[in-house]
């Protein structure tokens, strides 16, 4: 009787409903690092691919967040346009970001995540914490996009050279395309044209 009851107190115990708070776990792989995956790509090809995705998914994560500070603080008369045009240009950086993630992990590496972490990766110079005046946040967009597409252009060169079409494609359908269709907006609004002709 009393082994039945002791029976019965375990499986109760582990049938509960009560979430395991506050857990802490060892790191089971190290950020730098890939594991083997079976998809025909060389460990040398998937480190150096992971860490130039990288590279290019810290900046991205700060383009993304640069791109919707400058949205909340739009101002003049092109507010209204220039406020949709940059949420719609974050939502795309943000769909970017997904997708470049997933590409590392897919390599078998791990992606950067935590924000502390993208900011001491990337090399997006920090805006100021106050609002600049509208060029001056257009500009700085267009800035970081090229440094961004400066990295790509050289890193999809590079993936390539080592066989890896996947973040080739990913990086020159991807993120340069978008890079460079954002960039063309972004720099029309600049253009010395005043918008009431007299």
């Amino acid at each position: 009787m009393a082994k039945t009851m002791q029976k019965r107190a375990a499986v109760q115990k582990v049938i509960s409903s009560q979430p395991w708070l506050h857990q802490r776990g060892k790191t089971i792989q190290a950020f730098g690092t890939v594991r083997q995956f079976p998809i025909g790509l060389s460990r040398d090809a998937r480190l150096y691919s992971c860490q130039r995705l990288n590279q290019i998914l810290a900046d991205t994560q700060i383009l993304y967040a640069l791109y919707k500070k400058h949205h909340w603080l739009m101002r003049g008369p092109s507010f209204y346009q220039l406020h949709l045009l940059l949420d719609k240009h974050a939502d795309e950086q943000n769909e970017l970001v997904d997708e470049i993630a997933e590409r590392i992990q897919t390599l078998g590496g791990i992606a950067v995540g935590d924000p502390r972490q993208v900011a001491e990766i990337t090399r997006i110079p920090r805006a100021p914490d106050g609002c600049e005046e509208v060029p001056a946040m257009l500009s700085r967009l267009l800035e970081a996009h090229e440094m961004i597409l400066i990295d790509a252009h050289e890193a999809a060169s590079k993936v390539e050279d080592l066989g890896d079409d996947g973040s080739n494609d990913l990086i020159v359908s991807n993120v340069i395309r978008t890079g460079e269709l954002q960039s063309w907006f972004l720099a029309e609004h600049l253009v010395d044209t005043p918008l009431v002709h007299a």
